[in-house]
Parts: structure tokens; sequence; C-alpha cells
């Protein structure tokens, strides 16, 4: 006697009982890429469908967001160049786009889970993660600016900050900078295994946030490592963060499964726009269905172990669960 698997793939309604992975709004987080004034929008050439927008216009795509289901954010600001300096003084701004952004979102959507990212690299002049000297990122000096922008981030409202810098020890630093001011119940949410990969040139065109000179990977990890990156979500979980993050998703899949078995803590995949860019790039060739292609993988992603995603298909995969 032989088993016949296929009696459990017959049909679509036997294929749905037995399905093991799925998908739906509330595993999908939308990043938001914002430009200050009003009522512009700026095509990103290498983000098909992606834009920066001011606020205004922002606050539109998150109502269809809220209509959709989808009910978590992470913003990103693309700032000035005017504003930059060597010492990232408007990541501090109280007065600055995340801080006022912050605070209208939550007083329009109250219930959004608005999360924001705890980095220097968006204000920047030298485009790093970190305070430059010498050519060497100054990871103590980094991460004392980095507590006081997500204490910044938490009073204007932040429900979750998101240190993406790479920092050593900066999320127990942030903790205890965020208790010591009273936000007890603001989260961390930890990019704790963030590679040095080659998929993040269409965010950085969005944010114009390319490094001036050298590269991140003397902080991100190297993507040859697979036992470094769960040293490092290990080492986040015991710093107190209450969220982890692996990025890139595609490509790290073993990293996101051996992660969600290793921690206790939720996994959220970040696919960036790497990933995102090269699927519209495919599909606008023809060579394959941008839906379908879509909708795998982010089911491979869930399927690997992550809780949820951020992704930049969020409006569309949101569209797409709505209508089915």
């Amino acid at each position: 006697m032989f088993i016949r698997g296929r009696r459990l793939r017959l049909n679509q309604n036997i294929r749905n009982l037995v399905q093991e992975t799925s998908i739906s709004v509330n595993d999908l987080i939308m990043p938001i890429f914002l430009i200050d004034g009003k009522n512009r929008s700026e095509k990103i050439e290498s983000m098909p469908n992606v834009f920066r927008k001011t606020l205004d216009n922002q606050l539109k795509d998150i109502e269809s967001a809220i209509k959709l289901g989808i009910n978590a954010i992470i913003l990103f600001p693309a700032i000035d160049e005017r504003l930059k300096d060597p010492l990232a003084k408007e990541a501090l701004n109280k007065k600055g786009l995340i801080p006022k952004s912050i605070a209208t979102i939550k007083k329009k959507f109250p219930n959004i889970v608005v999360i924001t990212d705890i980095a220097l690299d968006p204000y920047n002049s030298d485009g790093h993660d970190g305070i430059l000297h010498d050519g060497e990122v100054l990871n103590d000096k980094t991460v004392e600016i980095l507590c006081r922008q997500a204490c910044i981030h938490a009073e204007f409202g932040a429900d979750i900050v998101a240190p993406s810098d790479m920092m050593d020890g900066r999320v127990i630093k942030i903790r205890e900078a965020l208790d010591r001011k009273g936000f007890l119940n603001t989260g961390i949410m930890s990019y704790a295994a963030k590679f040095a990969s080659s998929l993040y040139g269409p965010f950085r065109d969005a944010l114009n946030s390319e490094p001036k000179s050298g590269d991140k990977k003397s902080y991100q990890i190297n993507p040859k490592n697979y036992k470094e990156a769960i040293k490092e979500i290990l080492l986040d979980e015991a710093e107190g963060a209450d969220i982890l993050i692996v990025k890139p998703a595609s490509f790290y899949l073993d990293v996101i499964k051996a992660s969600s078995e290793s921690s206790l803590l939720p996994i959220v995949a970040y696919q960036v726009s790497g990933e995102y860019s090269m699927i519209k790039a495919a599909a606008e060739k023809g060579y394959i269905d941008n839906d379908t292609v879509m909708r795998e993988s982010l089911e491979s992603i869930k399927r690997a172990g992550a809780t949820a995603i951020i992704t930049y298909f969020a409006l569309e995969m949101g569209r797409l669960l709505k209508n089915n």
C-alpha cells in the first residue's frame, strides 16, 4: 500500500480545509514615506506605485489602510538635505517632521498602531545610522542620541519605537530611557537581525540616505552568517525588546524560522524595497503575475514563522484579501 497524498488536493474546499498557512490584514504593517509641506507627492522611480508624500496626502492612504483592516504603520522621513548635519540634530527636533506627524496621525486615527524608525541615517549628512568620526561609526555616542530620539517619539504618541541602527546595547538603553521618562507602555520593536544586504537600494533612493562614504558592514550582519543573527536575536530579547525584526525577509527565511523557534517574542519580517521592486519589475515585464507572486511571497514569509510582515505590498495585499 502507498499513501495517496493527492486525496487532500482534490478540490479547493479540501485544500482550504487542510491549509497550514494563511495570511490576513492583521499580519500587515504598512510603511509610510513622509516629506514636509502640503499636498505634495513624489514618485520613487525604483519602487513602482510607492510615493513620498506630505502628511495630508498620507492621511488618505492611512484611512484607506484602516478601511481594509490594516492596523499598523511604520513611519520613515525623507528629510530636506539642508536640515542634515554630521550630528543628526534634526532627529531631536520636537517640531520636526516625525513628531508632528505622529501627533496628527494619532489624533485623527487614535487606534492605529504607529511605529517609528529610530536611527540617524535619514538625518545624518554622512548617510550612516550613527555618528561618524574618522571613518568609524561611534556606537555609544549614537546610542545616547537614539535614546533621546525614542523618548521624543514616545512623547508625541508613538506606540512602538523601532531601532534600526544595529548599535550594540541600544535596546536596553532605550528601554531604560523610556522608563525613566514614564513611557512604560511604549514598545520596542528591535531590528535585531538586520543584514548588510544588497536589497536596500530602492529604500535609500526613497530617503536619499545612501552613505556618502564607506558602507554599513561594520554594524549590520554579514549575510553569510546564520549563528550571528540568532545571537543578535537572543541578545535583543534579553535586553528588553518586545518584538524582533528580521530584515530582509525572502532571502533569510531560515533566519526567520530559527528566530521564531529560538525566541519567545513575536518575529516581524521586513520584506524590503529590493524584494518588492524585483517582483514589480518582473510583473511589469509580464514574466510573472503580480498578485499571485505577491501573495506567495508573503505566505512563504508567514510559513517560515513570521508573526507579521512590514511590506510595501500592504495596500495591494489588503485589497486582494478583501476581494477574495
